[in-house]
């Protein structure tokens, strides 16, 4: 009896153990977090025309949202930074070592595929800072839109970037299939 309870359960861990088709949930990721890119991108440039205060409040306000509407059929879609402006984007553990590897490596920022668990696949795309994004990321923040932002995010980590530096990355959380 120990014998098949131990076979049933070698058999539980072996499949368990799968090897994943990366390229899949590279694709799966990528076709998942593009909707909540795009409109993140459109409400950035949207309240950049409105002023830099507005283009806070887009990601404060429509950021969230735009994360909830991408996250559909036991898909999850997020973003998050080692230096965070948002505490609520914090990232989750299996998260930390690629963004601690990026930063390492900054020659090796392709997309990450990880087994999260037994029923999740973890799917991780770098985020770049562009240009217009230092007007509130950057290292000269203007005094009243920094007033903003400190009212805002008290704890705010996420100023000093330049051009092209790593901002942070999306995420995705797939069911495993």
């Amino acid at each position: 009896m120990i014998r098949i309870g131990c076979v049933f359960s070698v058999l539980l861990l072996v499949a368990g153990c799968k090897k994943l088709d990366e390229q899949k949930y590279r694709e799966a990721g990528a076709e998942a977090v593009l909707p909540f890119k795009r409109g993140m991108k459109a409400a950035l440039m949207a309240g950049l025309q409105e002023g830099p205060s507005s283009a806070i409040a887009a990601c404060r306000v429509e950021a969230p949202k735009l994360a909830a509407e991408a996250s559909t059929d036991g898909i999850r879609v997020g973003r998050t930074s080692t230096k965070l402006r948002n505490p609520e984007n914090a990232p989750k553990p299996w998260m930390v070592p690629i963004l601690e590897g990026y930063e390492a490596n900054p020659t090796e920022r392709e997309p990450a595929v990880v087994k999260v668990d037994r029923k999740t696949v973890g799917y991780i795309e770098p985020i770049y800072v562009q240009p217009l994004c230092v007007t509130c990321h950057g290292e000269a923040i203007a005094p009243e839109l920094q007033a903003t932002i400190d009212s805002l995010y008290p704890d705010d980590q996420a100023t000093g970037y330049a051009p092209g530096d790593l901002r942070g990355v999306f995420w995705v959380e797939l069911p495993r299939r």
